[in-house]
């Protein structure tokens, strides 16, 4: 399964997902920035596991000239990995977080869930739980990182649309339950604020 159809499995759990475009030649492009419009964020599709960022491989593309430049670094990359093509999403904005899913041995399927972007590895700051998650392991599972102050809108900011956080870790609890074939799902990052919670990426191992 590609990308766009990974983003799909996650609809169908209840989780949001960007607005995405697959551009498979340069011709679609003139389609894609009358759709999304300047900025938008564009991404490499590639038939290989590989950081995509470390390759200089997602890019937020404000004009023409940042496309361009873009595109001459696909160009590059393609000499290294094979690429299948590029994935164009809407911008998002907020907290970034992310929700995991894995098989353990002995327990079965976990979820995951903390802070996302960089923040998960420096951080360390996770909450786990076996599924099947109910509403109040969820909420739980939220309150309980270190970085729930900033979700709950401390120093001014607005707090994030908890609601929709839950019922994304329940989706993603759901999905693990009725998917023995996935080994593991990485959401990272999803993006959280007062209107919505949405996934920008998705990774998932079978």
């Amino acid at each position: 399964m590609g990308y766009l159809e990974d983003l799909a499995l996650l609809e169908k759990y209840g989780i949001k997902t960007a607005r995405s475009l697959r551009v498979k030649s340069n011709k679609d492009w003139d389609k894609v920035i009358e759709e999304l419009g300047f900025p938008f964020v564009a991404k490499i599709e590639a038939k290989e596991p590989i950081h995509k960022t470390e390759l200089g491989g997602v890019r937020v593309v404000e004009n023409e000239m940042d496309l361009e430049d873009f595109l001459r670094n696909v160009e590059k990359i393609k000499n290294k990995v094979r690429i299948s093509g590029v994935i164009v999403q809407e911008m998002l904005n907020g907290v970034e977080v992310f929700i995991g899913g894995k098989r353990d041995p002995q327990f079965g399927p976990v979820v995951l869930f903390g802070l996302g972007g960089i923040f998960v590895e420096i951080m360390e700051d996770v909450s786990i739980r076996l599924a099947p998650l109910s509403k109040k392991d969820a909420e739980q599972m939220i309150k309980e990182i270190k970085g729930y102050p900033i979700l709950a809108g401390a120093r001014g900011r607005k707090p994030v649309k908890m609601s929709d956080l839950v019922s994304a870790l329940i989706g993603v609890s759901r999905l693990m339950m009725e998917h023995e074939e996935i080994k593991e799902i990485d959401i990272n990052p999803l993006f959280a604020n007062e209107k919505y919670v949405k996934a920008a990426d998705v990774r998932v191992i079978r």
